[in-house]
């Protein structure tokens, strides 16, 4: 079996990965990813990655967030417990068997996948490892992964089960909270040996990108990124800087946040600021308003809802639906941001 240590890093050290000398014994891998990958390893049709060949120095060591795991040898069979990670193992054609899965919803398939990379999932022969993202250690060992990835934050992360699940196989903790998809892409692609996955699902994104910005380059202007929550709910309004105003910019247009001073929320965060309706009023002054994690109902409340009458955007300007499946921004979301931005203002 592949062989892999823990132990806690000394502060402040950053990530690391060192190519251990060849001579080393390696290991067969064997390991179910699901949600993430690609089963066995085959190329979706819509995979940005054309190689499934090995790539990088073997044995490999990673430090992480709970410690160094090494890897004797590429790992063939990757388990993912976090549906967030999953869509960028799949993205850059990692051999994902088996995934976590959460509740069904509108924004997931009938597995608990999301809905964006559902499809790639059900192509590629992606299990479903456990439902409603409830824990089951018997069904990790079930999968016998030669690696298993674990969400360092988030609704979806095990990393409190860290120690069971580095018994089983090889196990690296990722954290996706404070960084973008390609970011992260670059990291698992160096962690799995799919650097050059990570580097084609990049450029396939950036060329999208420029399309999209020159068919859309006529309404750029300022712009607000909001989650619609009703009268009754908090307005969520994207940060310059986060993932989403990122993505708006990179097509043309500026992104203007709500002041923090307004924020309501308990717990600050980074990307979002959270509003009252009252605020919500006097934030929303850019001609052209992006509804995150909503869809053309989302958008019919907003236009109904009297005191935003007077906005620019609802007065005269575009409010444009970026669908159910693109709070969380990976590689297929993103893809389908783009699609919708350009639909609503080509």
């Amino acid at each position: 079996m592949t062989s892999h240590t823990s132990s806690h890093p000394t502060p402040g050290t950053g990530r690391r990965r060192t190519g251990l000398r060849a001579g080393l014994v390696a290991v067969a891998a064997a390991a179910a990813l699901a949600l993430t990958g690609c089963g066995g390893g085959t190329a979706s049709s819509d995979s940005a990655s054309a190689s499934g060949s090995d790539s990088g120095n073997w044995p490999l060591t990673i430090e992480h967030v709970k410690g160094t795991t090494t890897l004797d040898k590429q790992p063939e069979r990757i388990v993912s417990t976090s549906p967030t990670l999953t869509g960028t193992l799949l993205a850059i054609d990692a051999p994902v068997v088996s995934s976590a899965a959460t509740t069904v919803s509108d924004i997931t398939d009938s597995e608990g996948f999301f809905s964006q990379w559902g499809d790639v999932a059900k192509e590629r022969g992606v299990q479903k490892l456990y439902p409603d993202l409830k824990f089951d250690e018997e069904a990790v060992i079930a999968a016998d992964p030669d690696l298993i990835v674990v969400a360092a934050t988030g609704a979806d992360s095990t990393v409190d089960q860290y120690d069971k699940l580095s018994k089983i196989a090889p196990t690296i903790v990722v954290d996706y909270g404070k960084q973008s998809w390609q970011s992260l892409a670059e990291e698992l692609g160096k962690d799995t040996g799919h650097e050059d996955g990570a580097k084609a699902a990049e450029a396939k994104f950036s060329d999208r990108v420029s399309e999209v910005k020159s068919a859309v380059s006529s309404k750029a202007g300022d712009a607000n990124v909001i989650v619609w929550n009703g009268q009754a709910g908090t307005t969520a309004f994207a940060k310059p800087g986060s993932a989403h105003a990122d993505l708006l910019e990179s097509v043309g247009f500026s992104v203007k946040g709500a002041d923090d001073s307004m924020d309501t929320s308990e717990q600050k965060r980074s990307d979002f600021t959270f509003v009252s309706l009252e605020n919500a009023v006097k934030a929303m002054q850019a001609p052209t308003v992006f509804v995150a994690n909503g869809d053309d109902a989302t958008v019919k409340d907003l236009k109904g809802t009297k005191v935003m009458a007077s906005n620019p955007a609802v007065k005269d300007g575009d409010i444009v639906a970026l669908g159910n499946d693109s709070f969380r921004i990976d590689y297929y979301s993103g893809l389908n941001i783009l699609q919708k931005v350009q639909d609503a203002l080509s």
